[in-house]
């Protein structure tokens, strides 16, 4: 009987827990001048404090990051699970220092060089294997064949992500060379 109702306990216990989960996650908290203070850490990063909530290190990711770059902007716990902290709905709703923090993590965050020209693209095993320029320089990526590594933002316009995540664009295909857009034929 004892063993039973330690169950019952236990199995009430975790509901609970399931339930406060499921709360906080749904609770859409929204950052603001008000409410958020921002701060650059000592390593570059920015640290968030809300009332008497401390959070040593945030991530900014934007919610809707081709259609909206000033507007919802999603600040999470930065570790694998990431957790949404709150959100900040515009970026006029916080204060012009914290602006600045906050675009300076989102271009480390969504650092995108554009590709300027292609000169090799190599299929291998189920990668390719790009030789390319960019507006920051040569670059080497490997890229895994299939799946979503290749997002077409518009009819011309599209983004590659390689294999460790790092992404790049080609903003309009049309303006590269015959032999450059027959090269990129496997991915169109």
């Amino acid at each position: 009987m004892d063993r039973e109702k330690d169950f019952m306990e236990e199995k009430d216990f975790a509901l609970s827990q399931m339930e406060q989960e499921t709360d906080e996650m749904l609770r859409i908290r929204y950052l603001n001048k008000d409410n958020a203070v921002f701060e650059r850490t000592g390593t570059g990063f920015l640290s968030l404090r809300i009332g008497e909530e401390f959070y040593p290190r945030v991530q900014v990711v934007r919610m809707f990051p081709f259609m909206h770059v000033d507007e919802l902007l999603s600040i999470r716990t930065p570790d694998e699970r990431s957790k949404e902290i709150g959100i900040i709905e515009k970026l006029t709703d916080v204060t012009p220092e914290t602006v600045e923090m906050l675009n300076e993590q989102l271009t480390l965050h969504y650092f995108t060089p554009v590709i300027t020209r292609i000169h090799s693209i190599k299929d291998e095993y189920g990668y390719a294997y790009w030789n390319v320029d960019t507006d920051h320089g040569p670059c080497r990526f490997t890229m895994q064949m299939g799946g979503s590594a290749v997002v077409h933002l518009s009819d011309t316009r599209i983004l590659i992500m390689d294999i460790d995540e790092n992404r790049f664009e080609i903003p309009d295909i049309m303006a590269l060379t015959n032999n450059e857009r027959k090269k990129l034929d496997l991915f169109l």
